[in-house]
């Protein structure tokens, strides 16, 4: 089993909502950290343990953004990351299901990540061994406390509940 370390240069959270019942927004969180155990030969095994900031949030609105780290969302001066840990990975012809705890907004709820394009490692031109995966998931936004919306006089809300995730990640092999 090897443990690998998230490269976040390489690597990225992101996410999109409905906006005004017409629209997608679409956002990431720029910094993420942690580390995955894996090993091919027993893809069950597989562990994740990963943090991202959630004050990293961008959107390319400032406006939304500084709105999103408000108490209304996010509230990033009283819970400054999200994590998410790993207690069960079941192979599938495709990948990986993995099931564990996410955190956010200090509410901890079980998500299944559904994770795809697992590379074999490969060696960079710097000597370090990498490789690299694809995760997605959906949520309830409400079930994390994030109750914040607007009703519209035409119908509908102003942001929409469920929440798309996409994981891309580069993980670099720890050395021993």
């Amino acid at each position: 089993m090897a443990t690998y370390q998230i490269e976040p240069a390489h690597s990225a959270v992101h996410f999109s909502v409905r906006h005004l019942m017409i629209s997608t927004v679409r956002g990431e969180f720029t910094h993420i950290a942690g580390s995955v155990q894996y090993d091919p030969a027993q893809p069950q095994a597989t562990r994740i343990d990963a943090t991202i900031d959630a004050a990293s949030i961008h959107t390319r609105d400032a406006q939304r953004d500084a709105h999103l780290r408000s108490p209304d969302f996010l509230n990033v001066e009283k819970f400054p990351s999200l994590e998410f840990h790993s207690s069960q990975a079941e192979p599938e012809a495709s990948g990986l299901s993995i099931s564990g705890q996410l955190t956010l907004h200090g509410v901890t709820r079980p998500v299944t990540l559904t994770v795809r394009d697992i590379t074999p490692e490969i060696k960079d031109p710097f000597g370090g061994i990498r490789m690299g995966a694809t995760a997605k998931a959906r949520l309830n936004r409400k079930d994390f406390g994030l109750t914040y919306n607007m009703a519209l006089e035409t119908g509908g809300v102003l942001v929409g509940e469920e929440i798309e995730i996409q994981i891309e990640l580069e993980l670099v092999r720890k050395a021993g």
